[in-house]
C-alpha cells in the first residue's frame, strides 16, 4: 500500500473576492521530491501555509504525516522541516544564536555540532557570529535553510528553496536535496524554476490561479520527449485563454 505523507481533500482559501486555492486535492508519496509549480501568485505558498498549520483552510482537511493539520497543526511543524518564502531569522540574534534557539525549541542534545556541519557544509562559517539583520540574502537563506533540516526531518516543506543562491550553492543544495530523498526522506517544494524542478523532482503539480492544471510524473514527460517548461507554458497559456 502506497504510504502518503501529504494527503490535501477539497483545500480552499480565500481572501476576500480572491480564492487563492480553489478545492484542491493533492497527494504526496513517501519518498518523493514532489514540485509544487506555477506563476508568481498562482497559489503555492498560500499551500504551503495550510499544509504547516500557518494559516487555516476556508474549507477542506489535509494530514501531513498522518497528522491532521488543523487539529494538530503544532505537531505537524514539531516534525517536518519548513523553510518560507521570506527568509526571516530574528535580527537581533547571531546566526550561531539563532541554530541555538532552534535546538532548544526542537530540544536537540547535539545542536553546536550540527550547526557546525551546517556552517561548514553552506560555507557560511565565517558569518556564524554576525547578527541576522547584517548578512546578505543569500546568507539569510543558507541559515533558512540549516534549520530546516537541522533536526533530520522525515519530510521538508520548502518555498523557493533556490531563490536567494549563486548557481555554485544551487548545486550543492540540488544535490542534498536529491540525496535527502534517496536516504527515504519527502520534500515538498515550491518553485517557478522549471529548469530545477525538471531536474530534481520525481513527481509535480502546475497551479495556476489557485487551481491544479494537472499532476504526474516528470518521467512521463520525457518519456514523450516532453520538456517541462513547454508543458508547462503550454497549459498555463491554454488555462488564461479558458
Amino acid at each position: 500500500m502506497t504510504e502518503h505523507v501529504i494527503s490535501a481533500q477539497d483545500l480552499t482559501k480565500i481572501y476576500g473576492d480572491l480564492t487563492a486555492v480553489n478545492h484542491i486535492n493533492l497527494t504526496v508519496q513517501k519518498g518523493a521530491l514532489f514540485g509544487l509549480l506555477g506563476p508568481n501568485g498562482s497559489g503555492k505558498s498560500t499551500m504551503i501555509k495550510m499544509l504547516t498549520g500557518q494559516i487555516r483552510p476556508n474549507t477542506g482537511r489535509a494530514t501531513v504525516l498522518g497528522i491532521d493539520v488543523q487539529q494538530n497543526p503544532i505537531g505537524v511543524r514539531e516534525r517536518v522541516g519548513i523553510i518560507p518564502e521570506q527568509e526571516t531569522p530574528p535580527s537581533f540574534l547571531t546566526a550561531t544564536e539563532y541554530l541555538q534557539f532552534v535546538g532548544a525549541i526542537r530540544k536537540i542534545p547535539d545542536i553546536s555540532e550540527r550547526a557546525t556541519w551546517w556552517f561548514d557544509f553552506l560555507d557560511f562559517k565565517d558569518k556564524k557570529d554576525v547578527l541576522c539583520k547584517d548578512l546578505s540574502r543569500g546568507t539569510r537563506q543558507k541559515l533558512m535553510f540549516a534549520q530546516a533540516f537541522i533536526h533530520a526531518p522525515a519530510l521538508a516543506l520548502i518555498d523557493e528553496p533556490l531563490i536567494n543562491f549563486d548557481p555554485i550553492m544551487q548545486h550543492v543544495v540540488k544535490d542534498y536535496l536529491t540525496n535527502y530523498v534517496k536516504a527515504g526522506n519527502t520534500i515538498f517544494l515550491s518553485t517557478h524554476i522549471l529548469e530545477v524542478a525538471e531536474e530534481i523532482c520525481s513527481d509535480f503539480a502546475i497551479l495556476h490561479k489557485g487551481n491544479v492544471l494537472h499532476s504526474g510524473k516528470v518521467t512521463e514527460l520525457t518519456a514523450e520527449n516532453c520538456h517541462l517548461d513547454d508543458f508547462f507554458l503550454d497549459l498555463v497559456q491554454r488555462s488564461r485563454n479558458v
